[in-house]
């Protein structure tokens, strides 16, 4: 099963005028992004989803031209630079025989993020290929080639396969094994959406079948009985929804394993080895210490909000401490003096691609700051974060 989150995106970077647009319109078989003879047609950002056999749906991320000198070409460049923090796949289209800095600053940002990518050569109808430039091309296209679209097709799946099959790892694949019983504990609650469980308790629910392993579900207020029935030398593990580690920790018995929803996203597809170093940040923080929170998905914030609400007052109540939140919300990764940050705290990740999660964290990273997720800073301010990790440490 694919999950929106699990979709490859593919950018399309170069400078105006290359043929960007016009390739992504040959793509999807549609007119999706304007094109024009003008410098600086594409002013921001298009994304259209599309089908590739054998690979499934991916994201086509239209971008403005990196080389844009018009009055707002600055931001435009901008915007195309943070894209690459979101972007699996990068295509670099060139023409006219041109490769130089604009060409060798993408490159140096998908160096940057790991991304893989392509150069394709476009209007070769119009601008002949010099040879010193075909050994840095991977695909020669043009109007007159009706064979375009397959051609952009088929090096796309080729190059994007073994993306696609690290994206769909299952999560829980080196932890359970045929006929398992993994009890999943999900509270129906006022943040719970109504008439359906949220994408990760979806995700592992599915998952845990694909393992032809048994998923058993219920509430917490349940989970009591549902050891009962089962007998707890009958679980294989329990996973709960991080906002009630606590209460489910003293339900459940300590011969039981035990992690939430947000720590096993985190082992999918965060920095797992940073967030549990980051973690222990936690008792070092002092008055006045500003927390960066993360959020890779855009809500409206509740009373009983997690990310904006619960988890900084969880902080406050164990630290003793006077702490400074900031809460960034989407999937940029382009902060303002974030030496200022103390702590970041990522949330699980469910709407964004592995690739995403790390390339939002990649800035600090690079800056030895520490980092946590959403998970691991409930148990460990509810002091459970050694038995909530230590399934994923054996």
């Amino acid at each position: 099963m694919q999950h929106r989150e699990n979709k490859i995106h593919i950018g399309f970077f170069g400078r105006c005028n290359v043929g960007k647009s016009t390739l992504i319109n040959t793509l999807v078989g549609q007119d999706i992004s304007i094109v024009s003879e003008y410098s600086g047609t594409t002013t921001d950002t298009v994304k259209k989803t599309i089908e590739l056999t054998d690979i499934g749906q991916v994201v086509l991320i239209d971008t403005a031209g990196i080389d844009d000198k018009s009055v707002l070409g600055e931001e435009r460049k901008k915007k195309t630079l943070d894209i690459f923090s979101q972007v699996d796949f990068a295509v670099l289209v060139i023409s006219e025989n041109r490769f130089d800095i604009y060409e060798e600053n993408i490159i140096d940002e998908c160096k940057r993020y790991s991304t893989p990518y392509i150069v394709v050569y476009n209007k070769e109808d119009l601008f002949p290929i010099q040879e010193n430039l075909k050994t840095e091309v991977s695909l020669i296209v043009s109007k007159e080639d009706k064979s375009t679209r397959e051609k952009l097709h088929q090096i796309l799946r080729q190059e994007i396969r073994k993306l696609s099959l690290e994206q769909q790892k299952p999560l829980l694949n080196d932890i359970i094994d045929q006929g398992d019983v993994v009890v999943l504990v999900t509270p129906i609650d006022a943040s719970a959406p109504k008439g359906r469980l949220i994408l990760p308790q979806v995700k592992t629910i599915r998952e845990i079948i694909d393992q032809h392993a048994i998923a058993i579900t219920v509430q917490e207020t349940e989970l009591g009985q549902a050891i009962n029935l089962l007998g707890k030398e009958k679980i294989k593990l329990v996973i709960t929804d991080s906002q009630i580690f606590k209460k489910v920790d003293s339900i459940v018995p300590k011969e039981i394993p035990l992690t939430s929803f947000s720590i096993i996203l985190a082992k999918e597809k965060g920095n797992f080895n940073q967030y549990l170093s980051g973690t222990l940040r936690i008792d070092s923080l002092q008055d006045g210490d500003n927390i960066l929170i993360l959020e890779s998905c855009t809500h409206t914030p509740t009373c009983e909000d997690i990310g904006r609400v619960k988890l900084p007052n969880m902080l406050k109540k164990y630290t003793g401490k006077n702490l400074n939140f900031t809460f960034s919300a989407g999937l940029s990764n382009s902060f303002n003096d974030i030496e200022k940050y103390q702590l970041v705290i990522q949330c699980g990740g469910c709407m964004a691609t592995k690739k995403q999660m790390q390339n939002r964290l990649l800035p600090f990273i690079e800056k030895n700051m520490a980092i946590t997720n959403y998970g691991m800073t409930i148990s460990y301010v509810n002091g459970i974060f050694k038995r909530a990790v230590a399934i994923f440490q054996k």
